[in-house]
């Protein structure tokens, strides 16, 4: 698939994109942008405590790098050397020891944090070993713990709220997730960051966790200036169906609805969602235009009956909205 261009004065360049996201929904977005932009800045989620990302954050009180390891396998070519090195980085050690259930790629990222000091230089090492098609960034420099206010955790009381603690916890919830906080509750932003969300042209949420990946990100103050400030247009991923706990129930617009209540100040250019799970385009339609946005809906999902999106549809359908 080729690359678009972007106008940028008299010189034509691929238009800046930054994904914001964590996990599997990131890791899509992120393998469809690198085949239509070769300008790809992922913003990434740093609140994992489960896990191998758990485990090393616990013992050496690093990020937990779980999901900056997936971003980065996402940016890895279709050549021999992406695919393999894609592979061992997302590779799992299986044995009765300590290092049972730890990723290749967590255990490289940190060894290069330790010797670097510095954990968006150890990134940018990572990456040109990959080969990567493009910048992993942590979205705050410290690690953060996600606080989510549930609804009905207790099946005895569905009305009760309770107040959750960690990613895990939040993502395996009972209940409904109402709302979420961060602790520490105003975490310093990635100055890279910062400076890859100011001078894009797209900037995409989702597809993914609606709590506890894409919507931390307006959670960093300084990050959610620079989102809201942004000359950036704004692209809305939807996902593909509800997740348990997280989004148990929620309708295609309730996705946006819960973006506006954290973030009453954002903006949005486009909203692209796969036309098989939207059943009723109207109420979705309507959210979208009171958000400033025009409603973009195309098949995306795979075929297998899994809900996963294609990464050639979601390609071929951010081509066509990132050449706007």
């Amino acid at each position: 698939m080729s690359s678009n261009t972007a106008v940028d004065g008299d010189d034509e360049r691929p238009p800046r994109v930054v994904a914001l996201g964590g996990g599997h929904g990131l890791h899509a977005s992120l393998s469809a942008l690198r085949r239509v932009t070769t300008d790809v800045t992922a913003i990434v989620t740093v609140a994992d405590d489960g896990g191998s990302s758990g485990r090393l954050r616990q013992e050496l009180g690093v990020l937990p790098p779980g999901d900056l390891r997936m971003a980065l396998a996402a940016l890895c070519g279709d050549d021999e050397w992406g695919h393999t090195w894609s592979q061992v980085l997302q590779h799992r050690f299986r044995s009765e020891g300590d290092l049972h259930g730890h990723a290749v790629g967590n255990l490289l990222i940190v060894a290069l944090w330790e010797l670097l000091g510095d954990s968006v230089a150890g990134l940018d090492w990572v990456g040109q070993l990959l080969g990567a098609h493009g910048r992993v960034l942590p979205m705050s420099s410290v690690p953060l713990e996600i606080v989510a206010e549930v609804q009905g955790a207790d099946p005895e009381r569905p009305g009760e709220l309770r107040t959750v603690r960690g990613q895990v916890a939040c993502a395996s919830t009972g209940g409904s997730v109402r709302t979420i906080s961060l602790v520490p509750e105003a975490p310093p932003a990635s100055k890279q960051a910062l400076k890859a969300v100011r001078e894009a042209d797209w900037v995409v949420f989702g597809p993914g966790s609606w709590f506890t990946s894409v919507l931390p990100h307006l959670l960093v103050p300084e990050l959610a200036e620079a989102l809201v400030t942004t000359r950036a247009r704004r692209l809305v991923t939807l996902n593909l169906s509800p997740q348990r706990g997280e989004t148990d129930h929620f309708r295609p617009e309730t996705y946006l609805e819960v973006l506006r209540e954290h973030a009453p100040k954002l903006g949005v250019d486009v909203v692209l969602a796969d036309h098989g799970t939207v059943e009723e385009p109207l109420p979705l339609d309507q959210m979208v235009r009171a958000l400033g946005g025009s409603l973009e809906l195309d098949r995306l999902s795979r075929d297998d009956g899994t809900p996963r999106h294609d990464t050639e549809l979601l390609a071929a359908a951010f081509e066509r909205i990132l050449a706007r």
